[in-house]
């Protein structure tokens, strides 16, 4: 039986969507025809909110590909990170080319390490306020991985959207910050939906999404099947069911504790390790097919943990606070376990 679509309204900013974002950092990874191809089946299916980044190399350049002549019918958030309102107006510029656009509609701070206001020094508050009456961006948004920062941001009364990571692995602090964003009315924009890739039962991720009204998960979407997969939740969007539950109880038990998100904000590392898979191996190879782990190119990058330089560069800057370096260490005995059939995984 077909569902109603469910809709998501973000806060004050009044833009309601699906409950489907398109998040588009992957589309960096594909070419410029298949990304187009993308994102106008993601718009043609009823996607209509898409957030990238200046970060994202080519990311933005290729919505604006797939989206001119039809940008007033979707919705664009993008990021900067800026560390002063001379380099944000300037990311702005470029943002504002690439996608091939006057405005944009969400535009927030990149993961900044502090909460940008007015008078703090730094000029991006004010930078945002200026290109806000310019007609250059509609809503100040922030992004964050760290607790403090997004508590900030949601009591300030400055932002009219947060985004933070957010799916079934969630803290109850996680959830905190959810009810809190929906008290200030605050639009919460749900990155890591599926947690870095953790996360293999989409319905599970999306049933759980639901249960929270103010809450739009964004999908990091590269191929096909998985924008097909999320497409069809449009018109038939999962609910919680006992089965799902019980995979929910089992991930959850399964990935308790200490574990890398992969969120890449310990890069780069001087050593040259790929921290952000590297941390998460074990995980890894348990979650998805062995054999994408277990070939040459991935031994190499797991071998150069060895060279670790213990400079704690990667601790220091880790939004969960874990110990990287021990962590980097337990994932190559594992790993090494595995390659010598000590140990069996799926």
């Amino acid at each position: 039986m077909k569902k109603d679509s469910v809709q998501v309204r973000l806060g004050s900013t009044e833009i309601v969507v699906d409950k489907n974002g398109f998040g588009a950092l992957p589309i960096q990874r594909v070419s410029d025809e298949e990304a187009v191809v993308l994102l106008k089946k993601a718009y043609e299916g009823g996607m209509r909110f898409f957030d990238t980044a200046r970060a994202y190399s080519d990311s933005e350049h290729k919505l604006g590909l797939a989206f001119e002549g039809i940008r007033k019918n979707l919705y664009i958030a993008t990021k900067t990170g800026a560390q002063t309102g001379e380099d944000m107006r300037k990311d702005l510029a470029v943002s504002l080319e690439m996608l091939r656009t006057d405005y944009i509609d969400i535009y927030q701070f990149h993961n900044p390490s502090f909460c940008p206001k007015p008078g703090d020094g730094s000029g991006l508050y004010e930078a945002a306020m200026e290109a806000k009456a310019a007609g250059k961006i509609r809503h100040i948004g922030i992004t964050n991985h760290r607790l403090g920062v997004a508590k900030e941001a949601i009591a300030s009364g400055l932002y009219e959207t947060l985004q933070f990571p957010f799916c079934y692995l969630a803290t109850p602090k996680d959830e905190e910050v959810v009810e809190a964003c929906k008290k200030a009315d605050m639009g919460f924009i749900a990155m890591k939906a599926l947690s870095g890739g953790l996360i293999t039962n989409s319905a599970a991720a999306y049933a759980h999404a639901a249960q929270f009204d103010n809450v739009i998960p964004i999908w990091g979407i590269q191929r096909r099947e998985e924008l097909d997969e999320f497409l069809s939740y449009i018109e038939n969007p999962p609910v919680m069911t006992k089965e799902l539950k019980e995979i929910i109880k089992k991930d959850r038990a399964e990935l308790a504790g200490d574990f890398c998100r992969g969120c890449g904000y310990c890069m780069p590392c001087p050593a040259g390790i790929e921290i952000n898979n590297c941390a998460r191996m074990s995980l890894l190879l348990r979650r998805s097919p062995s054999a994408l782990q277990l070939t040459e190119e991935v031994q190499e990058k797991m071998k150069k943990i060895e060279s670790c330089l213990h400079c704690n560069q990667c601790k220091s800057k880790c939004p969960y606070g874990l110990d990287t370096p021990a962590l980097l260490a337990k994932n190559l005995e594992d790993y090494k376990k595995v390659l010598a059939g000590e140990v069996s995984v799926s």
